[in-house]
């Protein structure tokens, strides 16, 4: 079963209503079948507003590959954090006095 990725494109610094329709309409037809897009307002009145469309693409090989070794490496540096972490305690442990009373 293949992933979806969600994509995005922003549509700014349009003057005009017509050129608003005309960039909509090129986005429209360049989504893929199935994209489930949606549009949104984003920004602020001090960086500006944006429309923003979202859509959903199926993943491509060569990034299920990169997101495979990275998830690969995440696991190890996760494994070794867990080891270097639980020896230090055991080493904090050896360190210190046992009063019994």
């Amino acid at each position: 079963m293949s992933r979806k990725v969600r994509e995005y494109i922003d549509i700014a610094d349009l003057q005009s209503l017509d050129g608003l329709i005309e960039r909509l309409q090129e986005v429209r037809a360049a989504l893929p079948a199935g994209g489930e897009a949606e549009v949104r307002m984003r920004g602020d009145d001090h960086f500006g507003r944006r429309l923003t469309v979202s859509f959903s693409r199926p993943q491509t090989a060569e990034e299920a590959e990169h997101e495979a070794r990275c998830a690969h490496a995440f696991r190890e540096a996760r494994e070794r954090n867990r080891r270097e972490a639980e020896r230090a305690r055991e080493e904090e442990g050896h360190g210190r006095l046992r009063l019994v009373g």
